[in-house]
């Protein structure tokens, strides 16, 4: 049987360590059992800071210059970059010239940043959390490279939970983290007939006896969880009446997979301005978008009890 059980959902955080800091404290706080973490975990860039003179650093951050010196000035704008999910990158002028001719170059060091971060958190994350006694489920969505699932499965507490089905608590939770096809052609996407294809499989082993829970990146297709600004092909924003225009944007496989399943809960993220909830049949659909940008994390506590959903929160802090 099925335990009563508080889940705190997020989901795209984007690198920004000031928000995934807030997220290992989330379930304490607001008196939550588990936490699902569902995708988009790293940042998408690097700040580099250039070394100008002998302890002395050039940055720029959101076009801002800054100038400071080696020690705690330093250490400082260090933090306000990773707060704002990217990465600092101490580095030469030599290199940042190498960077900008030699877009190779610029993706290695990337990645080893990427890696090196990611890492760092897993093994937070592992500490907090398993101190404090609290599963984990998390995953890559489409904008986390490859690499990261594998870094998210050396966890020695978290659960790295894409591709498969895992008990959480006596509730069956299936886990995908690509989208279909953005405009920004993300490292993790595939079409609709892909998306419907690896949900088909994935599904396949849910145990109809026992409640079924999706977290699912991809919010369903015009559910209220997926309105996003129109673009045109040269990705500005389309504008009508003197406002900018939204559309629906998920995936058609990912609500045809909730109408023929009907799982209690359904999670998802991906589209950060669409933070909503609703009820396809008897599921309830929740995307708590993100404002990582601003350093709030945003998140939903679903409460279940008897395979059934008892309630939901939308919070932010």
């Amino acid at each position: 049987m099925a335990k009563r059980l508080t889940i705190f959902y997020a989901a795209d955080i984007h690198g920004s360590e000031r928000v995934f800091r807030k997220f290992l404290k989330a379930a304490p706080f607001y008196g939550a059992n588990a936490v699902i973490f569902g995708g988009d975990i790293t940042g998408k860039r690097l700040v580099p800071i250039i070394e100008r003179s002998p302890g002395g650093w050039h940055a720029e951050l959101f076009d801002k210059p800054y100038d400071v010196e080696s020690g705690a000035a330093l250490d400082e704008l260090e933090r306000r970059i990773r707060a704002n999910g990217f990465y600092p990158y101490r580095t030469t002028t030599d290199e940042v010239a190498q960077m900008t001719a030699d877009p190779a170059y610029l993706a290695d060091a990337f990645a080893r940043v990427m890696t090196e971060t990611a890492e760092q958190w897993v093994t937070l994350a592992d500490e907090r959390l398993g101190a404090a006694g609290v599963p984990a489920l998390m995953m890559p969505g489409n904008d986390d490279e490859p690499a990261v699932k594998r870094i998210l499965a050396q966890g020695s507490w978290i659960v790295e939970a894409e591709d498969r089905i895992v008990d959480l608590e006596g509730y069956q939770v299936a886990s995908y983290g690509y989208s279909t096809t953005t405009p920004w052609h993300s490292p993790r996407e595939v079409t609709e007939a892909g998306m419907a294809a690896a949900l088909d499989k994935l599904l396949e082993g849910l145990d109809s006896s026992r409640p079924a829970i999706f977290n699912l990146h991809d919010p369903p297709r015009a559910s209220g969880l997926d309105l996003a600004l129109k673009l045109t092909p040269d990705l500005r924003v389309v504008t009508a009446g003197g406002e900018a225009v939204r559309e629906p944007v998920g995936s058609r496989a990912v609500r045809q997979a909730i109408e023929r399943v009907q799982p209690i809960l359904s999670l998802h993220g991906h589209i950060h301005e669409s933070r909503a909830a609703a009820t396809i049949g008897r599921t309830l659909c929740v995307n708590p978008g993100s404002a990582y940008g601003e350093g709030a994390l945003q998140g939903v506590l679903v409460t279940l009890e008897g395979g059934r959903v008892k309630g939901h929160q939308f919070v932010s802090g």
